[in-house]
């Protein structure tokens, strides 16, 4: 998976905050709230967005609505499926992963893996 660039994923974490469909005028609105962008400029990465696949949209009036076909998190797993498929030594690194790793986050994958463990012990 391609990492998003830096207009693409601004407009990505835009919707997904949102978490409702948007024209391009709210979003350029939002971003001029910080600084300065062409109405255009966000049409057209919107545009590239709906094209490979992240963004569905539909015609309201004139313009066009935007909404997230996959989740922020859909994401960040096709990014780190990416980080772990780019190493020849998988195991390693997955424990260099973890070792640097919150207490925090460790929790949560520990749950993960075990919330999975339950899964695949249910027969699912």
């Amino acid at each position: 998976m391609r990492r998003l660039g830096d207009l693409e994923a601004e407009i990505m974490n835009r919707l997904w905050d949102w978490g409702q469909p948007a024209t391009v005028r709210e979003i350029v609105d939002d971003i001029n709230t910080s600084r300065p962008l062409a109405y255009t400029t966000v049409t057209t990465v919107a545009d590239t967005l709906y094209r490979k696949g992240w963004l569905m949209r539909w015609k309201s009036g004139r313009a066009w609505t935007y909404e997230p076909v996959r989740s922020r998190e859909d994401y960040t797993v096709g990014l780190m499926q990416d980080a772990l498929g780019s190493s020849a030594d998988r195991k390693t690194a997955l424990l260099r992963f973890v070792e640097h790793m919150s207490a925090e986050d460790a929790e949560a994958l520990d749950a993960a893996l075990r919330a999975v463990g339950r899964h695949e012990a249910d027969g699912h």
